[in-house]
């Protein structure tokens, strides 16, 4: 798989990156550990050796996951994790620092992220500055590589920015979910700012197989996801209709073919999550697909009455 740059560093990236949400099972239903682990290191078997987490996906668990499937080939790999909201004082950053580090069996992380913006969830204002001395101190001290933010606006990012170097953003976008697109986009063109793109499938709606009368579980963090509700869903369905006949054209997935024109946005790398094997194989594939400049622009249209009621919408969940 080819590899690309994380923002201005020297960090190898892949343009598919291993999302791994589900692995910590909050707010998810039907994961079992045995076939995440399965699945994560098939992926690294396939090429996607960029492996995102956070401390908040089941308080660590995920990341404990990742160190049990593939700790032993952490030389080849590149670990992105993450610090919550709730962590974001001086010493709460070093110390969940720390615990991440631990539950990741590593003496380094390879791009150590803000996970929400500080007040995010109702949760203490804490000066971005204080953070990004904090991050800048572990950046000096090895135990990161680079920083980057997630969930934050383009002020925000900004404003980060003056108080040390922002190497990526991570934002939910996908063809269904394009806010990204509005002022983030031009601003890390301009900066040489990574996009790691979470929800890169629309939470599986740009796979085709939910239909817009599909129920989920209320445990399920699809159950507020605004995509999934009312006419939006049964417009996302009609739009996922108009893709087929590319995707067939291609040979692909459905899903193969949105992360295919994911990837080719400027600046953009495409987070995709998996529950066992087979999805993570199919992810990989999707690097391999070379979209014609004239596909791009048709299924950017397809994509447009679903996304273009939320362009102005930062968060996907109704929580």
């Amino acid at each position: 798989m080819e590899m690309r740059s994380l923002g201005k560093t020297h960090i190898p990236i892949t343009p598919i990156i291993l999302g791994t949400w589900q692995a910590g099972k909050r707010l998810w239903v039907g994961i079992q550990d045995t076939e995440m682990i399965h699945a994560i290191k098939t992926a690294v078997e396939a090429g996607i050796t960029t492996i995102d987490t956070a401390e908040e996906y089941g308080e660590g668990y995920s990341e404990r996951i990742i160190a049990q499937a593939v700790a032993d080939q952490r030389d080849r790999l590149v670990y992105a994790t993450k610090v919550f909201a709730n962590h974001l004082k001086y010493n709460q950053v070093i110390e969940a620092c720390e615990r991440s580090l631990k539950n990741l069996k590593t003496d380094y992380i390879d791009l150590y992220q803000i996970h929400w913006p500080s007040g995010s969830f109702k949760t203490e204002i804490v000066p971005i500055e204080e953070t990004m001395n904090a991050l800048n101190y572990l950046k000096e001290q090895g135990k990161i590589r680079a920083i980057g933010v997630s969930n934050f606006s383009c002020s925000q990012l900004e404003e980060a920015m003056q108080y040390g170097r922002i190497d990526s953003i991570q934002p939910a976008y996908s063809l269904f979910w394009r806010n990204v697109e509005v002022d983030l986009m031009p601003y890390c063109i301009e900066h040489q700012i990574s996009i790691l793109a979470y929800s890169s499938l629309a939470q599986g709606l740009l796979t085709g197989k939910f239909k817009s009368d599909h129920q989920f579980d209320p445990k399920d963090n699809r159950y507020a996801n605004r995509l999934f509700q009312g006419e939006t869903f049964k417009k996302a369905e009609q739009a996922v209709n108009q893709l087929r006949p590319i995707a067939e054209r291609y040979q692909c997935t459905l899903a193969q073919l949105a992360l295919a024109w994911l990837i080719a946005q400027p600046q953009t790398h495409a987070i995709a999550g998996v529950r066992n094997a087979q999805q993570a194989l199919d992810n990989a594939k999707a690097a391999e697909i070379k979209l014609l400049s004239e596909d791009i622009e048709l299924i950017d249209r397809i994509g447009q009455p679903v996304s273009n009621p939320f362009k102005n919408d930062t968060v996907m969940w109704t929580w």
